[in-house]
């Protein structure tokens, strides 16, 4: 079998789209921090130095959606006109309204959650790395956290908020990363560095960090291709919320139902569904009983239970698939009350995921990143 080759990307948390994104969590985590039960569903557009926050809201929660958004980009780090877009000078427009009661009566009928819309939901895990994510995304996300963090420190001064990184590798027969064939890091900068001095910067604090133990003499490194990124962020390229949908998922690997995660509260089945497939898909591969996995789980619009469960594994490996389903709807709570009770998603846990990616990050509050029921899933699989 010949090699194949796999390429993923990730953006920086100052990324345009990455800037609405995470806009989009923190007002959903304000709401909740007051009003667990909060409906929320924001969209934020920036362009210009300009923001468009609008969507539903149903909650008694009193939320100044104005500061929270300019909490945000302050935290990001655009805090400087020069940039165009900055987090006390940018023009914000809101326009929320109440979620359609139509939607409403699905959501919530006879004291039972239902889904908040129909869809396939899909959620995905691979040994090749410790995170059980693929090695393409993991390497991307560390090399865009990369940049954040040796500007935020001020090993790199120079850097500006925005930014992105995209790696390929070649992949032996059977489906394993062996060799980094090529690396591409953009990233801001002011406009009085020289280029020398930026190379050894992000080769030397980003790159060689990350990614050491791949490079090779014949490794293909392209660093900022165009020569120069000073104008970034919205101010050069507007940004939306959702639409860097395979940065937050898996870098194109495995499938995708098509919904974004941010700015949606616990009852969007587009965000759920998706974190309850990553649990289950993760537990399956930490469990041993397949080297990879993805779930899918569909779902009705007012309807509590999953139309179906799906389960692709690694088909050399002696494992009957409808044994493995019957084993997961004994272990995982998968009605959409029990998957928000399981993922503790009433929570103000949202900002910290609209960037970096949803999975993969192993943090306290990211309930579907543990792989504790890997005992209990053999089990009820034997």
């Amino acid at each position: 079998m010949a090699s194949t080759y796999t390429s993923s990307e990730s953006v920086t948390e100052g990324h345009p789209d990455k800037v609405c994104d995470q806009i989009s969590d923190a007002v959903l985590d304000a709401h909740l921090a007051q009003d667990p039960d909060a409906r929320v569903a924001v969209e934020v557009m920036a362009s210009g130095n300009t923001l468009h926050i609008a969507g539903e809201v149903t909650s008694t929660a009193q939320v100044n959606v104005t500061s929270t958004a300019r909490n945000v980009l302050r935290r990001i780090g655009y805090t400087d006109r020069d940039l165009g877009f900055d987090a006390d000078g940018c023009f914000i427009l809101t326009d929320l309204r109440r979620q359609s009661p139509d939607i409403a009566q699905g959501v919530l009928r006879d004291n039972e959650l239902g889904a908040g819309d129909q869809g396939i939901f899909y959620g995905y895990a691979c040994d090749e790395t410790a995170t059980l994510m693929p090695a393409a995304i993991h390497y991307a996300h560390r090399l865009t956290e990369g940049l954040a963090q040796a500007r935020k420190s001020g090993r790199l001064p120079w850097l500006k908020p925005d930014g992105k990184a995209q790696v390929t590798f070649r992949n032996d027969a059977n489906g394993r990363p062996v060799e980094l064939t090529s690396l591409v890091l953009s990233a801001q900068h002011a406009a009085d560095i020289d280029r020398e001095h930026m190379l050894r910067g992000l080769i030397g604090e980003v790159i060689a960090p990350v990614m050491g133990k791949w490079l090779r003499r014949d490794t293909r490194v392209l660093i900022n291709p165009t020569g120069r990124f000073v104008h970034g962020g919205p101010a050069a390229d507007t940004g939306l919320t959702g639409r860097k949908l395979m940065v937050d998922t898996y870098g194109g690997i495995g499938r995708h139902g098509g919904g974004a995660f941010s700015g949606k509260d616990a009852t969007k089945l587009d965000r759920t569904a998706a974190y309850m497939a990553r649990l289950i898909a993760k537990t399956v591969v930490a469990s041993g009983l397949s080297s990879h996995c993805e779930i899918s789980l569909a779902f009705a619009i007012g309807q509590s239970e999953p139309e179906m469960v799906g389960v692709r594994i690694d088909d050399k490996n002696d494992v009957d698939p409808e044994g493995l389903v019957r084993a997961i709807r004994t272990v995982f709570p998968l009605s959409v009350a029990g998957m928000i009770e399981a993922l503790e998603m009433r929570q103000p846990i949202f900002e910290r995921t609209a960037a970096y990616g949803h999975f993969g990050r192993e943090i306290e509050a990211f309930l579907w990143e543990r792989t504790d029921r890997a005992d209990a899933l053999i089990k009820a699989y034997h």
